[in-house]
């Protein structure tokens, strides 16, 4: 019997290399097919579905295959104990299957069928293993991602006034719509609660509670990419929008905040998500200043090299018998060569080494976001970045990699692990050779570049200042003073993501369990029991007693009664 993480990685894997070859062909023909087929027609109104499958499409769904086809058959040995994997393993499915929906619809009411799909599927796997932390990182996950569903419906709602659902149609001409300042404004809430840009941040991180292969497929290619993908589709009609202006500041900060909590992060998997979220940030900030068509580049080239970096962090955490502190590992390159290797080559490809993937299209980016017009502060924002992205790198290879070796005396580390390992060397290849791949097949016509030879350098300076900076802060003896207490409140601030994750948690409820405390006290168990049940309950029953005395067989009561009848009387008659 054919074990069920190998057939998922061969029915994905032809799907895959079917999607790319079709993409090939569109690519070369620079044909589209739009698929529609009604579904049911009442009194000349007709529901109907509708596909579209052009080079876009057909690139990132063999994309996402792909990286799934590995993913699964990785987790084969990762989840090799579990009694459920079946039940993993079709979660994974459902996921995928969620997203190819998403990327294949230009129909905002089937694109809310995947999307719900995506929010629905990833929260039971983030609470996969059933405890307090994941019950609380899926509420997180879901409730963050239900701000995004509604602004999706109420964008569904605004279409009525174009006369159908399919955007494709409108997003070229969304400035002759009434509402359309709007309508985009709700389509990039959508995105960036999806692709988790401040104020949404907090989930991403939280969300690293689920099993380590959902977070190499989940948040590095498939949830997090939609509300880019969504955003590539609507780019058009955005062009000159408040929304537009209001993304470039928001995905620029997210960029810088996600760099500067890395640094202080210790957990493998959070650093790595925070590293993701960044990288969300830079496909956001250029996507703003209408350069779609990079952005779709940065995503396909980012999701090959952070699966690879989130399976090379889970075959290190199934290794040292899962921790997931940096400050227990060290030394592991020399009892890991291979996952060491494969993760250094990922790191180098995040940080933008020449000639790997992440290289053509992060310092692309870079260069086109230099050469816009945009302002100072932007501009900062994206050279720290990029400097901090290098300098969470470094500090990740430090206390990971090299180092001393801080983890037990009874230990067994080891590659021995083929299942693991053969998926992680074809990423490998990937994180190689995609981006150059991808840049021959994406941009037929090269970008014009001319810039001075200081912003052309600008990125390989920031670069290398922060790599330098990220490793020689790290050496410092035990016996020197414990700086992060001297600037405790800076290093909180800057550690816990700009206090976003309390915002969102017990900042966004506190008013509203204060107020319904007080509300409960004063009203439903004060006030309003005091005139209500509890209330009329304690005058009947004080007057039921003063009937019940009278009701009492007591010559004295009779007596007593007939005098004060017979005053009455005797004061009518006078």
């Amino acid at each position: 019997m054919v074990s069920m993480y190998l057939s998922s990685m061969l029915f994905l894997l032809s799907g895959s290399l079917s999607c790319l070859v079709l993409s090939l062909l569109c690519l070369k023909s620079g044909q589209a097919w739009f698929i529609e087929w009604e579904l049911l027609s009442l009194n000349s109104s007709s529901i109907v579905m509708t596909l579209i499958l052009d080079w876009m499409s057909f690139m990132f769904l063999g994309f996402v295959m792909f990286i799934s086809s590995m993913v699964l058959y990785y987790s084969g040995e990762y989840m090799h104990g579990d009694s459920n994997m079946n039940r993993f393993m079709y979660l994974v499915l459902a996921f995928v299957m969620s997203m190819g929906f998403l990327i294949i619809s230009p129909n905002l009411i089937s694109i809310l069928l995947g999307w719900d799909g995506l929010g629905l599927v990833s929260y039971a796997l983030v609470i996969y293993y059933q405890n307090e932390k994941s019950a609380n990182a899926g509420m997180l996950t879901a409730l963050s991602n239900r701000v995004g569903d509604v602004a999706i419906l109420l964008a569904i709602s605004l279409f009525f006034s174009c006369g159908g659902w399919n955007f494709l149609f409108y997003v070229e001409n969304m400035s002759i719509i009434g509402s359309g300042g709007l309508l985009c404004g709700l389509v990039v809430l959508a995105a960036m609660t999806k692709s988790a840009q401040i104020p949404f941040s907090a989930w991403l991180p939280a969300a690293m509670a689920a099993p380590t292969p959902v977070s190499a497929l989940v948040h590095s290619s498939t949830l997090v990419t939609a509300g880019v993908y969504l955003l590539i589709r609507f780019s058009p009609a955005l062009e000159g929008r408040l929304s537009q202006t209001v993304l470039l500041l928001l995905s620029s900060l997210t960029m810088f905040m996600a760099g500067l909590g890395a640094n202080f992060e210790y957990d493998l998997k959070k650093i790595i998500a925070l590293s993701t979220l960044s990288q969300l940030g830079v496909m956001m900030s250029i996507l703003s200043l209408g350069y779609a068509d990079l952005a779709f580049f940065h995503l396909l080239a980012h999701a090959l090299f952070k699966a690879l970096l989130f399976m090379c962090a889970g075959a290190v955490i199934h290794s040292v018998k899962d921790y997931q502190d940096i400050r227990m590992m060290g030394g592991l390159v020399y009892h890991m060569p291979l996952t060491g290797m494969c993760m250094n080559l990922a790191n180098l490809a995040l940080c933008g080494t020449p000639f790997l993937a992440g290289f053509y299209s992060k310092d692309m980016i870079l260069e086109v976001a230099f050469m816009s017009p945009i302002n100072l502060v932007s501009f900062l924002l994206y050279a720290l970045a990029t400097g901090l992205t290098v300098c969470y790198t470094m500090r990740l290879v430090y206390y990971s990699l090299s180092g001393d070796f801080n983890l037990g005396n009874l230990y067994s580390i080891s590659d021995e692990g083929k299942i693991m390992t053969n998926p992680m060397m074809g990423l490998s290849v990937g994180a190689v050779f995609g981006g150059a791949t991808l840049a021959w097949l994406i941009f037929p016509c090269p970008y014009m570049i001319c810039m001075s030879p200081v912003f052309k350098m600008l990125a390989l300076i920031v670069s290398v200042i922060g790599g330098v900076l990220g490793y020689l802060l790290n050496l410092n003896a035990v016996n020197y003073n414990l700086n992060s207490l001297k600037y405790y409140n800076s290093v909180v601030f800057s550690g816990s993501m700009w206090f976003m994750p309390f915002l969102s948690t017990y900042g966004a409820s506190k008013n509203f369990l204060g107020s319904g405390e007080t509300y409960q006290s004063v009203g439903d168990m004060g006030w309003s029991e005091y005139y209500g049940g509890q209330g009329i309950y304690s005058f009947i029953m004080s007057s039921s007693k003063i009937l019940q005395v009278f009701q009492d067989n007591s010559m004295k009561i009779y007596m007593l009664s007939f005098l004060l009848w017979v005053i009455v009387l005797v004061f009518v008659v006078v």
